[in-house]
């Protein structure tokens, strides 16, 4: 195991797990169907590749084999701003695919930054992770997923409520240790 896939299981375990951020993780996670993929990829041609690859790798595999992809960038995409470029492409790249409807994208990132949010909100913090993460969501899954939870419109107002009741030293604190 890469230490950028155990950094991103560490960040799974002790943050979104056990904090609740995602009520979906728990089940992909017991049940192993989460495929963690680690891109050593410097340049934009080579990250590209690798999210296609996945693409077609998703399409290949059965739901009850692998539900749900990281792709954790290990290097070249520590700038954010980087990163969201770099998600745009694969956006489009989705789009061209067809698979748009198929597949949804999330994103996690160091130094994640929501729009419009003061910098030292902690809100950023339910979208940040150790290392820059395309998440590749079958929208299938998410979407047995979300008949089963109740108001899915709470969830995140629920987590910057519960980060904010944490404070922000434990919540950096914590954040720093994974």
């Amino acid at each position: 195991m890469t230490e950028a896939e155990r950094l991103t299981r560490r960040w799974l375990d002790e943050c979104v797990l056990a904090l609740g951020l995602c009520p979906f993780a728990a089940p992909v996670l017991r049940d192993k169907s989460l495929r963690i993929v680690v891109s050593e990829a410097s340049n934009a041609a080579q990250q590209l590749r690798d999210f296609e690859q996945e693409l077609a790798f998703l399409q290949r595999v059965p739901e009850a084999e692998v539900s749900t992809t990281l792709l954790v960038y290990d290097t070249g995409l520590e700038d954010f701003m980087l990163f969201l470029e770099r998600l745009e492409q694969c956006q489009g790249r989705l789009q061209r695919a067809g698979l748009e409807g198929v597949i949804q994208l999330a994103s996690f990132h160091p130094h994640y930054l929501f729009a419009g949010e003061p910098e030292q909100a902690l809100s950023h913090y339910t979208n940040r992770s150790p290392r820059p993460i395309i998440h590749l969501l079958r929208e299938d899954m998410l979407g047995k997923a979300i008949a089963r939870y109740p108001d899915t419109q709470d969830i995140p107002p629920n987590n910057i409520a519960l980060l904010e009741e944490m404070g922000a030293e434990r919540v950096i604190d914590l954040w720093q240790r994974v």
